[in-house]
């Protein structure tokens, strides 16, 4: 055995190739070839352009009809996607659980509902003392508020001054706060149900629509004078339910939303998952605000927001531009904007409120809102709003596993005919769900060399016709044959991680190029998480995935001409980078000869039982991918290249 292992060391250094070890190829590695200003720049100038721009109706008649169409195609096509029909129609499951311990001139009363099958959340209703007849009904959803949820103390305030004026209101909870404060149920773990095929939105929609049925079906609910109200992602909400359900007569957000255009600009204030899901800028959120014309809507903002959105920045977008929409109808009074500066921060504290009032007020005619009294003392503590879920209430995730356990899809037919025609539909199957579309080679920039001890490189950014980059380091050894066989590189840590294979296989006289697509080592965003820009290219239409696959695929073809090597070997370390490579196989299986993935996984079903998170590997959260894919289907796709997992 010693013997034939120094034979095949004497005959390897007679070859002349290059002995490089990981060392010594780390400092080509390690070049930072493309820095995340840029990348960041580049992304948001790719994104920009696919921003939809706002309508310019003739007349009310155009844009009535417009806004109708609009309204159905987003729920039907964004906010329900995959959902199960009868979940999204199924009646109304409340559970009344009694009056609790109220105050002068109202009652409150503990409400528990069902958002979905095991999915339950509760609220608390402020009923008018003495209600009788027909009366106004305001949904209070929530925001960021942490622990406190429903009982934070400025919610609290406005419900009960609502109910004593006379307006039957409901305190919603929400995912992730108060009651249903948990780790499976943070919003980012949304983005699992994308994965498993049904829009992350179409949750948070159900769980705030639910609570705006039972007041629409409550016997005292004045059809007419029906509003919805909160701050932050309170607010978010508020714009979503009140812009695509027309029984919302009037509706204040407060500090809630932006149009794209601020996000890309501001793109640390992104927002969470739901807010920016797939395909959610079908129409921006100025869309979204133009379809309250003419009912009335007043957006509170604040001047100098410590958390986001901030009012003078915000206003141009959502409501100097959506003026006009309201003016078709002769109702520009009925579209009103109140900017706070005291505190001027994120809030939803007395001058916010009380600008609330007045426009409540005015629009459902109810007199003496303009002031609120003092309701410190009745501002109840935590534990005594406590309603109660079930032990076994499911969580965000828990959805979403239960929903990727219930996923089934056909066998891979044998080698053969059926094998082949599977193969084209299944293929440009995958393309939709990515929405791939192929980019070429725009210009490969040589940003360095070097020439030197048996071994030369090439240092590139490769920019592609989307206006998007790439990076890559060319090594080859200065005698390997010509064309040496030739491998590409691809870790998930980026490439100044490859060193130790880089070195490998330029030892066996290859040709290697290690690349760092899109969101991977050079081309990443630095400190400013690939998240925050993930989201955003999934709302506008595109998917992560597409991009860095698209990229991978035409990197792989331009460095086939480039080495004269028609079948490329591709060496990827990491699940991230395992998932991403698979799919450029699948996509161009005429490209690659093999697909080595190193610490990779056997199925995406890894992501839900792991759990990633999406902050892990926010590119893998595809909607609609685990549905329809997992890691066999793809490598049955990408045959006849081989796939393996070492």
């Amino acid at each position: 055995m010693i013997n034939r292992i120094f034979a095949a060391a004497i005959a390897l250094c007679a070859s002349g190739l290059a002995q490089t070890e990981a060392g010594s190829v780390r400092p080509m590695l390690e070049q930072a070839l493309l820095t995340p200003d840029v990348v960041s720049f580049q992304i948001r100038n790719y994104l920009i352009q696919k921003v939809p721009a706002l309508p310019k109706p003739a007349s009310a008649a155009a844009w009535t009809a417009q806004s109708k169409a609009m309204r159905e195609k987003f729920l039907r096509e964004v906010v329900f996607h995959g959902w199960p029909a009868e979940w999204v129609n199924a009646p109304l499951k409340v559970e009344d659980l009694g009056l609790m311990p109220s105050g002068p001139g109202y009652r409150m009363r503990k409400l528990r509902y069902e958002i979905v099958p095991g999915f339950y959340s509760v609220g608390i209703l402020y009923e008018p003392e003495n209600m009788t007849g027909k009366v106004p009904v305001i949904l209070n959803v929530n925001g960021h508020v942490g622990p406190p949820g429903k009982s934070v103390e400025y919610k609290q305030k406005r419900c009960i001054h609502q109910a004593r004026h006379g307006i039957l209101n409901l305190n919603l909870e929400w995912i992730s706060f108060g009651e249903l404060a948990h780790k499976e149920n943070q919003h980012w773990f949304g983005a699992h149900l994308d994965l498993a095929g049904v829009n992350d939105m179409g949750l948070f929609y159900l769980a705030m629509r639910k609570g705006l049925d039972y007041l629409y079906q409550h016997p005292n609910a004045d059809r007419t004078r029906v509003g919805v109200t909160g701050l932050s992602g309170g607010g978010w909400q508020t714009i979503v339910l009140s812009s695509l359900d027309e029984r919302v007569t009037l509706a204040i957000p407060v500090a809630g939303y932006s149009a794209i255009t601020y996000r890309l600009e501001r793109i640390r204030e992104v927002g969470d998952v739901e807010q920016n899901g797939p395909d959610m800028q079908l129409y921006d959120y100025s869309h979204l605000t133009a379809m309250r014309a003419p009912r009335p809507t007043l957006l509170i903002y604040n001047a100098e927001d410590n958390c986001c959105f901030r009012g003078p920045l915000v206003k141009p977008d959502i409501y100097d531009a959506v003026v006009p929409f309201f003016k078709l109808y002769g109702k520009a009074a009925n579209f009103a904007w109140h900017m706070n500066t005291d505190p001027s921060d994120h809030n939803y504290q007395l001058d916010n409120r009380l600008a609330a009032y007045r426009f409540i007020g005015k629009h459902f005619g109810i007199a003496g809102m303009e002031s609120e009294e003092q309701l410190g003392p009745e501002i109840k503590s935590y534990d005594e709003l406590i309603v109660g879920i079930p032990k076994d209430n499911l969580t965000i995730l828990g959805l979403a596993r239960k929903l990727a356990l219930r996923i089934s899809r056909p066998a891979i037919p044998p080698a053969g005919a059926a094998r082949d025609a599977w193969s084209v539909k299944e293929r440009a199957r995958l393309g939709r769900v990515l929405r791939y579309k192929p980019v070429s080679m725009a210009r490969p920039w040589k940003l360095a060399n070097t020439h030197n001890k048996g071994l030369e490189t090439l240092s590139y950014r490769l920019d592609f016709s989307n206006g998007l980059s790439a990076t890559a380091v060319w090594f080859r050894a200065l005698d390997a044959q010509d064309p040496a066989p030739a491998t590409i590189v691809f870790d998930a840590n980026g490439k100044k991680a490859a060193g130790a294979v880089v070195s490998d296989r330029v030892n066996r006289g290859e040709q290697v190029l290690a690349v760092d697509p899109i969101f991977y080592g050079d081309a990443g965003t630095g400190n400013l998480r690939p998240t925050l820009f993930t989201q955003l290219i999934s709302a506008l239409g595109d998917r992560p995935l597409g991009l860095e696959a698209a990229q991978l695929i035409e990197t792989a073809r331009w460095f086939g001409k480039q080495s004269g090597t028609k079948n490329l070997r591709l060496e990827v370390n990491g699940f991230r980078a395992q998932v991403a490579a698979t799919i450029a196989a699948a996509l161009a299986p005429e490209l690659f000869s093999d697909v080595v993935n190193r610490n990779g996984q056997a199925s995406l079903a890894h992501i839900y039982d792991a759990p990633v998170e999406y902050g892990q590997a926010p590119d893998l959260f595809c909607l609609d991918l685990y549905n329809d894919f997992d890691l066999d289907r793809l490598a049955g796709l990408a045959s006849p290249a081989r796939i393996a997992i070492q």
